[in-house]
């Protein structure tokens, strides 16, 4: 994912630091930076996020529209993920590089919220069969300073957590087509329960046995493969994805993945402790949890 065009003297002094167990900005194998966390940002939105996690800065709006349900789904509202890897963020993101990034992380995103058991989308149903809400998640990456498939699954579940829908009311029918009214009162809402919505955690090989969560650019240029891991609150494992031209053995996968549900846990527990701190005040920056 990240090319910094690094010597062999510059990996070898990042792989031996694992191997001892202190990263190069002093972190152990599977400790995650400082992450700040800030909600409401976009006052256009009906909900938003905006995750720093050390140089890698993301973006997360969400947008509410009244569409059709798919005809196999009449009674799940829809979701749309959609991702800009801008060149202003790195230039590695000119050209197919960020296209291509873009395509990875959305359908990584659309494949771990596609499962019931994440979101409930039948919450999201208006009239059955005829309207649904879809939301539309815009991610915009910033800057990018490593471990952006952890960064935006934060992004999303926090910016998900902040939005606000106002209620619809059906108040008629004109031609076939029912019309809608929604309520002018900002308490009239409707909110998204996130509690089972999954986050990801990233292991990346650095040796053949050892792996390090959160990784920087520079180890990410020493790593031939990583593993992305959907982790939901509850610790349940929803989805797995290899990237890279490399492989795990068994011992190593398998040790990643438990280490991927417990980090995932953690994380999970700690943001929405932060959360509903917030549940009865106004938005304002979450800060420090992990």
């Amino acid at each position: 994912m990240t090319d910094l065009n690094l010597s062999d003297a510059e990996k070898s002094y990042i792989v031996d630091g694992v191997k001892l167990g202190i990263r190069v900005d002093g972190r152990g194998r599977l400790d995650y930076r400082q992450l700040e966390i800030e909600t409401g940002v976009v006052s256009t939105a009906n909900g938003s996020a905006r995750v720093r996690l050390d140089r890698t800065d993301v973006l997360v709006t969400v947008k509410m529209e009244i569409e059709r349900p798919l005809p196999d789904q009449p009674e799940n509202g829809r979701i749309h993920f959609f991702v800009n890897c801008s060149a202003n963020a790195t230039p590695e993101f000119e050209g197919r590089g960020g296209d291509d990034l873009a395509t990875s992380l959305s359908a990584m995103m659309e494949r771990v919220y596609s499962s019931p058991h994440t979101l409930d989308r039948s919450k999201l149903c208006v009239v059955k069969g005829k309207h649904v809400r879809g939301l539309y998640i815009d991610i915009e990456i910033l800057e990018c300073g490593g471990n952006l498939f952890d960064a935006i699954s934060l992004g999303v579940k926090t910016a998900l957590w902040a939005t606000k829908m106002p209620k619809l009311y059906v108040t008629g029918e004109d031609g076939g087509e029912l019309e809608f009214s929604v309520s002018d009162n900002p308490h009239d809402i409707d909110r998204i329960d996130v509690s089972n919505a999954p986050i990801l955690i990233t292991h990346l090989r650095i040796t053949e046995n050892l792996t390090v969560v959160d990784p920087t650019p520079e180890e990410e240029c020493c790593g031939p493969v990583r593993v992305v891991v959907s982790v939901t609150p509850q610790g349940f494992i929803t989805a797995t994805q290899q990237f890279g031209s490399g492989t795990f053995n068994p011992q190593t996968l398998t040790a990643s993945l438990k280490s991927a549900r417990d980090l995932g846990q953690k994380i999970h527990n700690r943001l929405l402790r932060k959360l509903q701190q917030e549940e009865q005040m106004s938005d304002r920056q979450v800060k420090g949890f992990l």
